[in-house]
């Protein structure tokens, strides 16, 4: 079903932040940062946007802003000094260097990029009668790596629950269960069937009692000349399966997952639509329940500013200087240099049914116009009586007059629609991979030559109980000595308190947990949740 857009409302402040914290939001990141600092020293620059976390009805048509003013933060952090091949970054936000010599955990049958666990409203991750499942973004290995994309589909992997990290092969200890879906059945809710591609992207997965698995995903239909060129815009759609979940000591299967359902299409009032920017971004459906609103459930994604791209422009409130920032740029010049091309938002939507088939579109939560193009994988975490938001974007994405390494970059509200301070120092980066800001970055197929070894090394984040956060390797090693990834990266943990981050380098070994390691902390069986 398509849902169309909401009608505005009265904007309603709450006066306070959330009300009740989920079992996840109990658990999740608890203690304060191993490494945390007291601020690093700060390069010239202006002042970030001042934020005030105040939270706001869901329904509200407040959008907080990811200025320029806070982007620009990123640069401030880094150190000028930093010569070629080192991390200019602070420590405490950068992602360990992970080495070249990395196992495979698919044993050379796919590449494998975007995962995702099942979970519950709360966010806690489930093993089922003792497996654990993962879903991912995966394809053929005969295709090149940078050939995926358009040819993705999501598969699965399971491996026995409650194995000390030790005690697994190093690769994670995981067995490819093959495709979820069979060929054709995602294709069927296009009504041009004319396409010349159809994929799968990301999404997530929601466990319900009895192995009822509801897969939220992003349907995607191209239709290129044999030249590659777009005969008309792609059409990614906010899709729905169902299916169930069956698992013993010999392994995982799935039953059902032969339909799909359209939950969403970019409405072209709140969010982009192929009409008015062929290279928009809709993808992503991350689903949750507000604690402060429970019983309702909640729907983030990616989206970008509803503007058409010939005419898009950011204004005041986008650049976000504070009166008198020397340092500031004007409306007139940002708008002038092509930054408007970079229009990204996370997009906000509310379930109206308790199937979960049936969605409206609310305003987004957060806009980052001007800033950058990509919101990739947004997701919701609680802790103590706060909203986190995190998403990931790339280096190559922000807009003319920002930079910023590519990785996890974190927002901090009480409520899921607030004003969101961006995290540390007002930059937003949480986690990002090893970068110099002093020199260009290049492409994954072609380091920049000054370029760390490490700057295209993981991506595709995810952020898990216990602050634990997964990602793929992409490229690592240098400009004339690197090599391609297509698997899970090292788990990472990830401390928050407050209004920062910290990497905890106590965890695995100097910062870097286990392969590809998705631990359950919650298990599912035929009769219901235990722990």
């Amino acid at each position: 079903m398509n849902i169309t857009t909401s009608a505005r409302r009265t904007r309603r402040l709450l006066t306070g932040g959330i009300a009740t914290v989920g079992v996840l939001g109990a658990t999740l990141l608890a203690g304060a940062p191993a490494n945390a600092e007291t601020g690093p020293e700060l390069q010239p620059g202006p002042e970030p946007t001042v934020h005030t976390q105040e939270a706001y009805a869901p329904e509200d048509d407040f959008t907080a802003k990811w200025t320029r003013a806070d982007a620009r933060q990123l640069k401030r952090l880094s150190d000028p000094d930093a010569g070629s091949r080192e991390n200019s970054m602070p420590a405490a936000l950068t992602m360990p260097t992970v080495p070249q010599d990395f196992p495979d955990m698919s044993n050379g049958e796919v590449w494998v990029w975007d995962s995702w666990p099942l979970t519950d409203e709360d966010g806690n991750q489930y093993s089922v009668n003792g497996q654990e499942v993962i879903f991912s973004l995966v394809a053929d290995r005969s295709l090149g790596f940078d050939d995926r994309h358009v040819y993705a589909k999501i598969g699965y992997f399971f491996r026995p629950a409650d194995v000390p990290a030790e005690e697994r092969p190093e690769n994670g200890g995981w067995t490819y269960g093959g495709l979820v879906f069979d060929e054709g059945v995602t294709g069927q809710i296009f009504e041009d069937q004319s396409f010349s591609h159809q994929t799968q992207w990301s999404g997530s997965a929601r466990i319900f009692k009895g192995g009822e698995i509801k897969l939220f995903f992003t349907d995607v239909a191209f239709y290129r000349d044999a030249a590659g060129n777009n005969i008309k815009p792609y059409d990614p759609r906010i899709a729905l399966s169902v299916g169930h979940v069956h698992a013993n000591k010999n392994g995982v299967k799935f039953t059902g997952f032969d339909t799909v359902i359209d939950l969403l299409q970019a409405d072209g009032t709140y969010y982009q639509t192929g009409e008015q920017n062929e290279f928009f971004n809709f993808r992503d459906p991350f689903t949750f329940e507000d604690p402060a609103n429970p019983g309702e459930t909640y729907m983030v994604f990616e989206g970008n500013s509803a503007m058409p791209r010939e005419s898009a422009s950011c204004d005041a409130e986008d650049l976000g200087y504070r009166e008198g920032d020397p340092y500031a740029e004007t409306v007139e010049e940002v708008n002038a240099s092509g930054a408007t091309y970079q229009i990204g938002n996370v997009g906000l939507a509310k379930a109206t049914n308790d199937e979960l088939t049936e969605w409206e579109f609310l305003p987004p939560i957060l806009s980052a116009n001007c800033v950058t193009d990509q919101t990739e994988r947004p997701q919701f975490v609680f802790k103590d009586g706060k909203a986190y938001l995190f998403t990931i974007t790339h280096r190559g994405t922000y807009a003319a007059g920002i930079d910023g390494p590519e990785g996890v970059y974190g927002f901090v509200g009480n409520g899921i629609r607030s004003d969101f301070q961006p995290l540390n120092s007002g930059s937003g980066l949480a986690l990002g991979n090893p970068t110099n800001l002093n020199f260009a970055g290049g492409q994954p197929f072609a380091p920049d030559y000054n370029q760390h070894p490490g700057h295209f090394q993981a991506y595709s984040h995810y952020v898990m109980p216990g602050g634990l956060v997964q990602s793929f390797i992409d490229t690592i090693g240098t400009h004339d000595d690197f090599v391609r990834g297509g698997t899970l990266a090292p788990t990472v943990k990830m401390d928050i308190e407050g209004d920062s981050t910290s990497v905890d380098y106590s965890y695995g070994n100097d910062g870097l947990g286990g392969y590809a390691d998705i631990p359950a902390n919650l298990d599912v069986n035929s009769g219901g949740k235990r722990q």
